[in-house]
């Protein structure tokens, strides 16, 4: 055999070879990945509390990450997801009470039975401003089950959640509603 024969076929394979990895590499969504969602926080009649909260999934649940403002300074705000993605009504009363596909009790959000919309509270700074980072175990992102989030609303609430009077923790009224969606 002639080496130019054989260098051919072998270049071909490897430029062929690196060709397939490259593309796995390259095509794989967030889909494939896990899941990347988010909703864009509107105020409700009377409020001026506006943010962005972002899911992605991981490993041991989704994480959610939140920045906020227009809240009431150095105070603890309820923050929960909601049955429906509608923030249609002026006071957000149209999303429906906490997400609850598997009918517990409210509570909180890293022990015991809770809803698993049940979230941490919010804690503003002395501007009024908060930022937070937590996995929501319970829950998934876009896969169509009983405990996916996407498509249901998000929404921060005037006071802060007790983590046990039910139905809802007390958190009083609806400051801002998102409806989560795909990013």
């Amino acid at each position: 055999m002639r080496p130019t024969r054989l260098r051919l076929p072998l270049r071909a394979a490897l430029v062929i070879g690196a060709a397939a990895v490259l593309a796995a590499c390259t095509t794989q969504s967030p889909l494939r990945g896990g899941a990347a969602a988010a909703a864009d926080l509107g105020p409700t009649q009377g409020s001026t509390t506006t943010g962005t909260v972002k899911f992605d999934t991981v490993s041991d649940g989704v994480k959610v990450s939140a920045r906020v403002s227009g809240l009431k300074p150095l105070q603890e705000h309820g923050f929960h997801v909601h049955e429906r993605g509608d923030c249609s009504s002026p006071d957000a009363m149209s999303a429906g009470g906490h997400f609850n596909p598997l009918g517990q009790p409210h509570g909180h959000h890293a022990a015991g039975p809770r809803h698993v919309g049940d979230m941490p509270n919010l804690k503003a700074d002395a501007n009024g401003n908060a930022e937070v980072e937590f996995t929501l175990k319970g829950v998934e992102l876009s896969t169509g089950g009983a405990a996916d989030i996407l498509g249901k609303a998000v929404i921060v609430h005037a006071n802060p959640d007790d983590y046990i009077s039910q139905p809802a923790g007390n958190a009083g009224p609806r400051l801002a509603c998102g409806v989560i969606r795909l990013r």
